[in-house]
């Protein structure tokens, strides 16, 4: 039984789509999983989301350009962004627009699960 929470993985790494959304899922959250930017703002998914799990660094358009775009666009919702990249999680300068964690792959699955939490305490969906 899901949690009536939706939490959205952007991610372009198929493996790293599937363990989240079986970690997430696991957690009773339901889950929708994008490998592309672009597939994510196409989609009903802004409209659904809770809570945006989503990498750094992809091809064709980053988290943060992904990031610009819903707020262009209206939507509002807290993210978690997950890179492997050294010195490319600007958490600093992201708090200002919804940004709730940075965590460096790979990271703890119980440490992700508990900044979802904070995620959706803090912007009132919990």
């Amino acid at each position: 039984m899901y949690k009536t929470h939706v939490i959205a993985v952007v991610d372009d790494d198929e493996a790293m789509r599937t363990s989240l959304s079986s970690l997430l899922r696991a957690s009773g959250y339901q889950v929708f999983c994008y490998a592309a930017p672009a597939d994510y703002l196409d989609s009903d998914g802004p409209a659904q989301t809770d809570c945006l799990i989503s990498d750094m660094q992809m091809p064709g358009m980053s988290g943060l350009q992904m990031l610009d775009a819903l707020r262009a666009q209206g939507w509002r919702m807290p993210v978690i962004f997950v890179s492997a990249h050294h010195g490319d999680l600007p958490c600093d300068k992201s708090r200002a627009t919804d940004v709730v964690a940075c965590l460096r792959k790979p990271f703890a699955a119980d440490e992700l699960v508990a900044w979802v939490e904070v995620a959706l305490r803090r912007s009132g969906n919990t």
